[in-house]
C-alpha cells in the first residue's frame, strides 16, 4: 500500500496506509476536508483547533446516529426472521 499524499484545508499530509487502499484514504481526507469547510463556512474566524473539534463532533454525531439506525434495522431484521421462522414452522 504505502504512503498517500492528501490535502486538508490546503495543508499537505502524508498518510501511511498499510491496510487500506490509497483511494480510500483519499476519500477519507476529502470527507474530513469537507467537514472542516462546513465548519468554516458557518464560523470563518474560528481557530483551526476549534474547527477540528467541531468537525470531529459533527462526524461523531453522524457515526452515532448511523450506529443507532444500524441497531434498529438489525433488530427489525431479527424480528422479521423470527416471524418468518414461525410461519415456516406452520407449514412443516
Amino acid at each position: 500500500m504505502g504512503n498517500v499524499e492528501v490535502h486538508i484545508l490546503g495543508q499537505r499530509y502524508i498518510i501511511k496506509g498499510d491496510t487500506e487502499s490509497p483511494e480510500y484514504l483519499i476519500q477519507l481526507a476529502e470527507f474530513v476536508d469537507g467537514k472542516l469547510k462546513e465548519v468554516y463556512s458557518t464560523a470563518p474566524h474560528i481557530t483551526p483547533l476549534k474547527a477540528a473539534i467541531l468537525a470531529a463532533l459533527n462526524i461523531a454525531d453522524e457515526l452515532h446516529k448511523i450506529k443507532k439506525d444500524h441497531r434498529t434495522i438489525s433488530q427489525s431484521i431479527r424480528t422479521i426472521e423470527d416471524k418468518a421462522d414461525t410461519i415456516i414452522k406452520l407449514f412443516e
